[in-house]
């Protein structure tokens, strides 16, 4: 072998060295490649820091969230100057996924993650005159994190990203931007600080003056390699300097942290090491690229005298075209720069063979350094065109680092990034250039440290993941993790690299070092099962259905917070055959699963294991989710067949064993617990062919099995469930045949096989005790499925002994003789033998244990361990005798709970509820044991974005959590199955299971994590569901001078449809219609309010309210809708109704127009004809000049957006019009308009009153706050809504984005100008202001989300809504019960439009079915709804000024007609009287508005709280009760007589069966005479 090429060494040239270059160069010039690329196979020293790292332009996205302004790279970008002109607008939104990024610096075990910080995030102009906080926020949650997960952070503050208004004053080049630079470095510092302890001020600022000042490629674009780039150059050491002494004077002291630079360096090899001239070429490339920045920190604070020296020379040589400037430092600066660095920090990428030439007047490194630089083509090229694998160049520069820089100023040295790039097509997963890459850096490196003793203490892997590297877009990637940019959801999958690193950090390096001996820590039993009697039948457990099933469905929905015990173990769970492929490997045996499924019999699509999710050979990969997690437990099942192939000892197979130990002191190494099941269904074939379970020997090769087990893991493995679900193995796969070993025997074979199951089970557990407990202190017990079952009808006896048998059978099966009295339940023994005897049977299909095998199997179980997915309600059936089986046996009827959401397989809906009753039924039949929930997961169809398992986890571990914390069950463990996406059983691949989506088309079978593997992380971080602050009770009170109003609506609550000269409405006319509201119900008579003025007074008297919201019936005065014609009858009804009101002191809140239009104005085109602006001015005069005296809070319109949207949008309103929303819309603002004009012009000084509009919104969240797509769909959710309204009125014109969107999507239909009207210059200025408040109705708040199957639908938003499953329901489908969304309406309002003064006019919530004026539900809305309207004045500065009840009292809801009540007073409409009978929440709206908020409890009991006592709410005389139900008594009258006719119809048919059967008994009597008289004769 000879030298390198580029490398040939030349004797005596060593002795001429003058330069540390050349003796650096020189100590490796003459080394021959064998021993320059041999392979160090050692460990770095102990505490060395392995990091990754990312940019803040490359990742973050969220380009104008919370405020940032826009930087040079937002403003390159988006001029279209980027590869295929891609932005960094949205990157890897990692601004909106802290949780993804860090979740995967956990999986990689990385202790130190790099990152910078926006300059312009934070201080959006680049001054901190316009500080961002949520900008600060951001970094705020990236930093907590990192340290919550024992990630230290390490801070660049300038990678490239300039504010770009920073540069529109001259950027780098200005003078300025030092103490620029140095501000915006202290607020961070100050910020920070506390938490960061190592600091970049720059990264590789060589390319800013590069290529941003120098070549232009790079933003700002300046193209002066004269002046512009060594300018940037001297203020950015300038700025450097400052920013170290800012922290060394202010916050090293306190702070005790490091600030140093991140410098990028090729390794600069002579070209021919021949020439004399190459060599010191050479030198003069490092000189220009490192030193230009190194060299004043390092040395002595100037440039290096090789850069000043060519220069001069240049400048001398080429006085007319000068090709560079340096500029000079003064003396102070000189001192201040030098030695401001507490490390190296160090960019290496590549290297360069550098010649000497003459670069004549040419500006720019090579023109003035007199060399050239050049790559050998035998060096791995990679996607870019300067990066080529060299790696042996990073020894040298490290060597030349440490000699050069580092001998004055002693600091270590941080490789701060390395790494290459691959292209963004291909296999970008399997990036075996990247590991290779790596792999001979880092040994490099290590090489630096152990050979030739260089101060190096991190290594930092670039990057974290692919992102938008620059000019390149997204076509080159350097991450370990992939990043899927065509996906909303920028999902990250791990890429080979990322998984050979982790190894990496594993060992500390490339050390085979042994791996240590983990030993398990014991889990002691806390006590021992004691024997139980038998169940009786049915169970005492049936006080579970007595507790829960009358539960209403807001009790049985309401969301709990709290917390689990300490020490609670959380988990994920796996099977051997699901997900470790490799079926015949390393001398496995086939198992059943192998043999069935390769007989293309019975699956999905066909689908086997043999490959699954290849976990035999990706070990590393599981370990890295499980790290992600940070799960405290790992269940996975052991394959018989991998240990002993052929079932028996004899066989056993080594490498399978191996195998499970690398899995097990994988675990332990993370502290991850190992729960292992000894039998997940995949049996051997070998033993399947010796009749498998059916054959009493497999208990004896069983227990042979098991026990070598326990001697082979037991020394770590501390829990141990003998059996998965033997429920299934015996039913599903010996009885129906549908699962391996597919035996059709549904009659016998099941309890056959049962039986050895359960004595199989039993005598491992007696092993375990016997030989291996006392030394190993583990736990064994058995896993056991069941669904819950509710009976049809609770209140039926004969339904609950159903559903107890069901149960009995079901789970009593296996747990009664386990948990029990070592014998099955006395309902199974007896249902079975009994249907044995009806078929003829001589004994019983159910075998029977020995009273020794009751005494060897009771009390075999240390913990209860169970599997849950669904709920299913049953019923009794007599089931057919014939043919026998396990399934009719049980006569139970089975069908799914219709109310619960589906899943992507049938018969398994998500029926939350169910979870905590099968807990507290097994609490109460078996001894209040220790319980484990060891699997509990949904299947979905979906991959990354599986919203509907999030909400799986949420509502069923919450349900855990009550079980837990409310019914005292002892809930020890939950496991969530599964760790990822596998081999679904008889589902194959079609369904999925996991927390991370496996493609099983990759044969890599890369991993990516879901959404739900972040929402189940925080689960398990937080232990459960703590109560978050923002819905804890804020106690205190609200303004003084507050407004507590109650509200109802003319046509909702009036009648009096014709009466004195009425005009008709579009209600009324709507409402007559048929099937137009529900059941026909119309307002006629409603609640009579017309001819009830002293009812209702009354009534609010009660409520203590200091105001009362009412409206006008615009047709009641104006029957035609004019002027023309004003009816005085109808006025003289407000006037009394004032009148009253005064009387009792509360103060009216009269709105205008409440939807219900005169019809004779409807029927000239309504609201669509723009006349309408002044007859609803007319209409407001009128009531202005003969109310406006006596009334001083005027609303205009209530929720314009219903009037538009529903009724001449959707059509599902009155007037019942389609397609005109925005016509109708555009004349209810400019009525409004008007209205206000007119009442400011020519009653406000007069009659001193308020007058504005009340416009109704939601609250909206993102449905994934992970998606950027999705947070803007809440945005434009919100403009659509709110803003539709309130922005012309307060801030002028439509939305920017619904203007833009609408137009859009109009020119998209082929229309030839937008759909949504323009206001005129005037008419802007004329509605902007018509406001002296903000009225706001909300309701409820919604999860929004961007649907892109809606984006071709020019009508559409392109988004939908939905709400989480744990908001609790109520009477009216769009309604769920969400408080915390009028914090965040409210603070919103202040925001957007100027902190107006605002007043809550509406705010309630329904019920329907059954009355019950227990009112809970509304209750708890009331409470919560207004305490959050109580922090948003006292915590957010919301001007809040008064809320507003809906309702008062039942009333006519519209198109709902009277089915839904949302009143605080109940009306009994089968009255004719329709009393107004109080619901318990009046008396707590009365006492919150007596108390004006809520007093602190903790000062004692408060004289508001003490109301006049109120009567008991009972239910009117008229109301009866009827068989449980609540009916009028002519209700009762026709049920009664129904039920006496059904009644009268029994008897008869029972009189005519017994007449019959005496008849056939008579003439079978006298043929059985003749019969015997026959035999005598």
């Amino acid at each position: 072998d000879i030298p390198t090429s580029h490398s040939r060494y030349r004797n005596g040239l060593r002795t001429s060295c003058l330069t540390t270059y050349c003796e650096t160069w020189s100590n490796f010039a003459n080394m021959f490649s064998p021993e320059r690329d041999a392979f160090l196979i050692k460990s770095f020293p102990i505490g060395f820091q392995w990091a990754t790292s990312s940019e803040s332009f490359k990742v973050e996205g969220g380009w104008l969230e919370g405020g940032k302004g826009e930087t040079i790279w937002d403003r390159f970008g988006h001029e279209n100057k980027v590869f295929d002109n891609q932005t960094a607008d949205l990157a890897c939104d990692s601004y909106h996924k802290v949780d993804y990024d860090v979740y995967l610096l956990r999986g990689l075990q990385v202790n130190t993650y790099q990152f910078s910080i926006s300059w312009a995030r934070i201080f959006p102009s680049g001054n901190r005159d316009s500080h961002s906080e949520k900008g600060a926020l951001y970094y705020d949650k990236l930093i907590d994190a990192l340290i919550e997960s024992g990630i230290q952070p390490v801070i660049t503050l300038y990678h490239w990203d300039l504010p770009q208004a920073l540069q529109d004053k001259g950027g780098w080049t200005s003078a300025f931007i030092v103490e620029a630079f140095k501000d915006y470095a202290d607020f961070c510092f100050s910020r920070f600080g506390d938490k960061v302890k190592t600091w970049n001020t720059f990264s590789s600022p060589w390319v800013v003056s590069h290529a941003g000042y120098g070549t232009g490629e790079h933003p700002p674009e300046v193209k002066d390699y004269v002046v512009a780039s060594y300018q940037a150059t001297h203020n950015m050491l300038k700025a450097h300097a400052e920013a170290w002494h800012v922290y060394n004077d202010k916050y090293r002291k306190t702070q005790g942290g490091e600030v140093g630079i991140a410098l990028n360096s090729d390794w600069a090899e002579p070209m021919n090491s021949s020439r004399a001239e190459d060599i010191v070429a050479a030198d003069r490339y490092l000189q220009f690229m490192l030193g230009w920045f190194a060299h004043p920190i390092f040395v002595n604070g100037d440039y290096p005298a090789t850069l000043k020296t060519q220069i001069e020379q240049k400048i001398n040589k080429c006085p007319l075209s000068v090709p560079a400037k340096l500029p000079v430092f003064t003396p102070e600066e000189r001192q201040r720069i030098k030695g401001t660095a507490d490390f190296f920090g160090l960019n290496h990428y590549t290297s360069r063979l550098v010649s000497h030439s003459d670069g004549g007047c040419t500006p720019g490194p090579q023109g003035v350094g007199d060399f050239q630089a050049h790559v050998d083509p035998s060096w791995p090229s990679t996607a870019s065109d300067w990066i080529y694998s060299a790696p042996w160049g990073l020894r040298r520069l490290l060597n030349y680092i440490s000699t050069e820089y580092l001998t004055v100023t002693k600091v270590p040295i941080h490789i701060t990034g390395n790494g290459m790039p691959t292209d963004y097509s291909g296999d970008t997963l399997n990036d075996t250039q990247r590991v290779q890459y790596m792999n001979s850096y880092i040994n490099e490196a290590l090489k630096a440290i152990l050979d030739d003793g260089v101060h190096l203490q991190r290594f930092t892997v670039q990057s974290l993941m692919d992102g938008f590297e620059g000019q390149q877009g997204y076509s080159q990637r350097f991450g370990l993790h992939h990043v899927n940019f065509e996906d909303p959801m920028r999902s990250r999958t791990p890429k080979q690299s990322a998984y050979f690193y982790a190894q990496v950090i594993k060992q500390n390096g490339f050390s085979s070092n042994k791996v240590p001996v983990f030993r398990g820590e014991e889990m002691q039993l806390t006590h021992r099962l004691t024997a139980l009697s038998p169940s009786e039948v049915p169970s005492k457990s049936k006080v579970v259905w007595e507790k829960f099933s009358h539960q209403s469905k807001f009790q049985r929905k309401m969301f709990h917070h709290g917390t689990f015990e300490q020490g609670f173990s959380w988990g994920v769970s796996s099977s051997a055959y699901q997900i470790e492929g490799a079926w015949n490997t390393d001398g496995k045996g086939p198992s059943v699963w192998d043999t069935f499924t390769q007989n293309l019999g019975g699956v999905a699509a066909n689908a086997n294991g043999d490959v699954a999710c290849d976990s035999y050979n990706r070990l590393e990969e599981d370990l890295y989710m499980l790290r992600a997690l940070k799960v405290k437990s790992y269940r996975f099942s052991l394959s018989w067949s991998r240990i002993f192939p052929d079932g028996r000892r004899a066989s056993l197979n080594q490498k399978g064993v191996d195998y499970y130990n690398r899995l097990i002191d994988g675990l332990m190494r993370y502290n991850i617990t190992p729960m292992v099941t000894l039998y997940n269904w995949d049996l051997p074939q070998a033993l399947q062919n010796l009749s498998g379970w059916d054959n009493v020997d497999m208990i004896d090769f069983f227990n042979e099995f098991c026990d070598f087990c326990f001697a082979t893991f037991g020394d770590r493995v501390k829990f141990w469930m003998t059996f998965n679900q033997p429920h299934t193995i015996a039913w599903s796969g010996y009885g129906l045949g549908k699962i391996p070993p597919s035996v059709k025997d549904p009659g016998v074979a099941p309890y056959r096989v049962a039986h050895n199951l359960i004595k199989a089970h039993a005598t491992v557990y007696h092993t375990y005790d016997d030989k291996y407990r006392k030394t190993q202190g583990g736990l064994v017990s058995i896993v056991l499925n069941a669904d819950w079952v509710e009976p049809e009808n609770v209140k039926v006896p004969r339904e609950v002994v159903a559903a107890d048998r069901a149960l009995q059978f079901q789970l009593g099966w296996f747990a009664h003789p386990i948990f029990k009295t070592g014998d099955y339940p006395d309902a199974m023994k007896w249902q079975v033998a009994n249907k044995s005897e009806l078929q003829d049977l001589q004994e019983t299909r159910l075998p029977s244990f020995t009273e020794k095998e009751k005494n060897f199997i009771k009390g075999t179980a240390d913990v209860f361990c169970v599997n849950h997915y669904t709920t299913k309600i049953v019923g009794h059936v007599a089931a057919r005798l014939s043919p026998p089986s396990y399934q009719s046996d049980r006569d139970v009827s089975e069908i799914e709970e219709p109310n619960s959401p589906t899943t992507a397989i049938g018969g398994q809906r998500a029926v939350e509820w169910g979870l905590r009753r099968l807990l507290n039924w097994i609490k109460e039949e078996y001894g209040d044991p220790e319980i484990y929930i060891t699997e509990n997961g949904v299947a979905t169809d979906d991959n990354v974005d599986d919203t509907e398992r999030v909400f799986y986890y949420k509502t069923y571990i919450d349900e855990a959590l009550k079980a837990h914390n409310l019914d005292g069950v002892k809930v020890k463990g939950y496991i969530a199955t599964s760790l990822m996406d596998s081999f679904a059983w008889l589902s194959g691949y079609t369904v999925n299971f996991g927390l991370h989506h496996v493609n099983f088309d990759d044969p890599n079978r890369p991993r990516t994590p879901k959404r739900s593997a972040l929402y189940y992380h925080q689960i398990m971080k937080d232990n459960g569901f703590p109560l978050p602050d923002d819905e804890k009770v804020l106690y205190g009170q609200f303004p003084e001078a507050f407004n507590w109003s109650t509200a109802s609506a003319a046509f909702q609550i009036e009648g009096g449809w014709r009466a004195d000269g009425k005009g008709l409405s579009i209600w009324d006319k709507f409402s007559h219609t048929p099937d137009k509201t529900y059941d026909g119900h119309n307002g006629d008579i409603a609640c009579d309010s017309y001819n009830k003025i002293d009812k209702d007074v009354e009534v609010l008297r009660k409520l203590k309210v200091t105001h009362y919201r009412l409206s006008v019936s615009w047709p009641r005065v104006l029957p035609d809708g004019t002027n023309n014609n004003i009816n005085e009858a109808g006025l003289n009804y407000y006037h009394r109704l004032l009148d009253a009101l005064e009387a009792a002191n509360i103060q009216p809140q009269v709105t205008l127009y409440h939807w219900d239009l005169p019809q004779a104005l409807e029927n000239v085109g309504g609201w669509l004809n723009e006349t309408i602006v002044q007859r609803y001015r007319d209409y407001a005069d009128v009531l202005f000049s003969r109310l406006g005296n006596r009334v001083k809070f005027w609303i205009t319109l209530n929720e314009p957006y219903i009037v538009a949207n529903l009724g001449y949008g959707y059509g599902s309103f009155a007037p019942g019009v389609t397609g005109k929303h925005y016509i109708a819309a555009h004349n209810l603002i400019k009525a409004h308009a008007e209205a206000w004009h007119l009442y400011n012009d020519k009653y406000r000084a007069t009659q001193g009153g308020l007058i504005s509009i009340t416009v109704n919104s939601d609250w909206a969240e993102p449905r994934n706050k992970y998606i950027q797509a999705d947070v803007d769909a809440v945005d434009r959710y919100l403009q659509f809504f709110l803003g539709w309204f309130a922005h012309p009125i307060f801030n002028g014109d439509y939305p920017e984005v619904m203007r833009t969107i609408i137009r859009q999507r109009s020119l998209a239909a082929g229309l030839p100008e937008s759909r949504l009207p323009e206001f005129t210059p005037e008419e802007i200025k004329r509605i902007k202001g018509t406001h002296d408040f903000f009225g706001l109705n909300h309701y409820c708040s919604v999860l929004y989300l961007t649907n892109a199957d809606l984006m071709s639908n020019p009508k559409s938003r392109a988004a939908a809504a939905m709400a989480d499953r744990t908001w609790p329901e109520t009477g009216s489908p769009w309604l769920r019960i969400t408080p915390f969304g009028i914090r965040k309406l409210l603070k919103h309002i202040k925001d957007e439009y100027g902190n107006p003064p605002i007043y809550i006019t509406e705010n309630g919530v329904s019920e329907s079915g059954v009355v019950d004026l227990n009112d809970v539900h509304r209750k708890y809305y009331y409470e919560n709804y207004i305490n959050q309207a109580l922090k948003a004045v006292i915590l957010d500065g919301v001007d809040l000024r008064g809320y507003t009840a809906w309702s008062l009292m039942d009333n006519f809801e519209w198109a709902a007609g009277y089915s839904e009540r949302f009143g605080l007073f109940y009306v009994n409409h089968s009255d004719p009287a329709l009393p107004r009978i109080p619901k318990n929440s009046a008396s707590r709206y009365a006492t919150i508005i007596n108390c004006n908020g809520f007093p602190d409890p903790a000062l004692g009991p408060h004289e508001c709280l003490n109301l006049e006592p109120a009567a008991v709410p009972v239910l009117p005389p008229n109301m009866v009760e009827f068989l449980g139900l609540k009916l009028t008594p002519h209700d009762a009258e026709v049920g009664l007589y129904v039920t006496f006719a059904f009644l009268l119809v029994g008897a008869l048919g029972m009189i005519f069966v017994v007449y019959q059967l005496l008849k056939t008994r008579k003439n079978s009597k006298a043929a059985l005479a003749e019969t015997v008289k026959l035999q005598r004769m």
